[in-house]
């Protein structure tokens, strides 16, 4: 399974999922250590925000994990067969690593505007 994490630092699961372009990509298989395998630093342009449609790099991915997303990027990400999970965990092994033992994530913090 490849679970993608947003995060605009290379280091923590950060927010705004749809204006996001950086990620960074595991394969995890069973409950066996996630191995990071890719890093995405992509152009402006090719945020989910901006993007017109068509094959995207994040494809690749089964879940997702975000601190933060609109309803709206969930039913795209949902259209690209592709899970959103929000959670206010900010490792993301840590996270990778609950979701494959079972375990619920923490619920992501209040967001407003």
């Amino acid at each position: 399974m490849k679970i993608a994490v947003t995060s605009q630092n290379f280091r923590t699961i950060t927010g705004h999922a749809g204006k996001t372009r950086r990620f960074i990509i595991y394969d995890a298989q069973g409950t066996d250590a996630p191995v990071e395998i890719e890093r995405l630093n992509l152009d402006k342009e090719m945020s989910m925000h901006s993007w017109a449609g068509g094959e995207h790099p994040i494809d690749v991915s089964d879940i997702l994990i975000t601190a933060s997303c609109g309803d709206g990027f969930i039913r795209k990400m949902a259209s690209r067969n592709i899970e959103v999970l929000r959670t206010s965990e900010t490792d993301p092994l840590t996270a990778i690593k609950m979701l494959l033992n079972g375990q619920e994530l923490p619920p992501p913090e209040p967001h407003s505007h």
